[in-house]
């Protein structure tokens, strides 16, 4: 790829959406004409799986990499940024971006403009407003404070964006790409910036994202700092633990000097004594867990080549059929 004349490649994952895929290659080849280059990441397709044909029927030039499984749209995502970090240079410049149609390839300009400036690697883009139901819209809300509360990081993009190859490079020897991508390239202290996005519509289909597997996927970028997360959790059963064992004097001192009516002291006692007792196992659990994660924490690259099972240019496509 390094050798190709493309001065933009798009990473994107799919998954039983090639109708979705093939309508987001017509409109980048359109945009872009022949300065594209894309990487599509087939995620264990089964119904639908992602073919070459996709790209000649766009008139776009790019691979499809088939995985041996689903492993997931973050590691998907990994799997490609890991592939073009051995292959890119830095000339070109890299967009990550979903293929059914919500992330706007209009919106890749305005993130490549951002990114011509020597003092910004990635580029992400946050969406200027949602048009999900109030219930989402109150649980995201709720997980932005759980978020900030438990990392001290503020979050509010996901996986739209756009990257220098130092970026690229960087992302890639993290193993924590394979968890949560928006969440790494915070952890990543990239100098970042942000370009707000309208949100696009779903090219066809429909999203194969419930409420869960969108609650679990928010709550992967939580451990991604688990070692920020342990340490606050720790801090605050250490401050727990200090507010019982001073409840537990003054209830002393209260039944010493006749101030207790009757059963109130041994009640009270109990209760403090176990909130005493518990916040102080989980506080040494906590530290102890925090130990583990740090000298278990080895940077390595994502070894995406044992994920993938075939490697499809599209040029060699149009070769055979010629």
């Amino acid at each position: 790829m390094s050798d190709l004349p493309y001065s933009l490649i798009v990473v994107t994952p799919v998954f039983e959406d090639a109708e979705a895929a093939e309508h987001l290659f017509r409109e980048l080849a359109t945009q872009f004409s022949d300065q594209i280059y894309v990487v599509a990441v087939d995620d264990g397709s089964v119904r639908e799986p992602l073919e070459c044909s996709s790209f000649n029927a766009a008139g776009i030039d790019g691979v499809v990499l088939k995985l041996r499984r689903n492993v997931g749209h973050q590691r998907a995502i990994a799997i490609g940024l890991a592939y073009v970090s051995e292959r890119m240079t830095d000339r070109q410049f890299i967009v990550v971006m979903d293929s059914d149609g919500e992330d706007l390839p209009t919106t890749i300009p305005a993130l490549l403009s951002q990114l011509e400036s020597t003092d910004v690697d990635v580029v992400v883009a946050q969406r200027k407003s949602r048009m999900e139901s109030l219930g989402f819209k109150i649980f995201y809300q709720i997980y932005k404070g759980i978020f900030r509360l438990m990392t001290g990081k503020k979050i509010s993009f996901g996986n739209f964006m756009a990257l220098k190859l130092n970026a690229v490079r960087r992302l890639a020897a993290m193993q924590e790409l394979a968890i949560h991508v928006a969440g790494t390239v915070l952890a990543s202290r990239l100098r970042t910036g942000i370009c707000p996005s309208d949100r696009g519509s779903r090219y066809a289909g429909q999203s194969k994202m419930s409420f869960v597997a969108l609650a679990l996927h928010g709550f992967k970028a939580l451990m991604v700092f688990a070692e920020d997360v342990l340490v606050r959790a720790g801090i605050a059963c250490v401050v727990i633990s200090v507010f019982s064992g001073g409840g537990i004097i003054a209830a002393i001192v209260l039944k010493m000097f006749g101030f207790a009516t009757p059963g109130w002291f041994s009640v009270a006692l109990g209760i403090l004594v176990l909130m005493l007792l518990q916040t102080g196992a989980l506080a040494l659990m906590t530290l102890m867990l925090t130990g583990v994660v740090r000298g278990g924490t080895v940077t390595s690259s994502v070894a995406y080549r044992e994920f993938i099972e075939a490697e499809l240019p599209a040029n060699e496509a149009r070769m055979n059929q010629n």
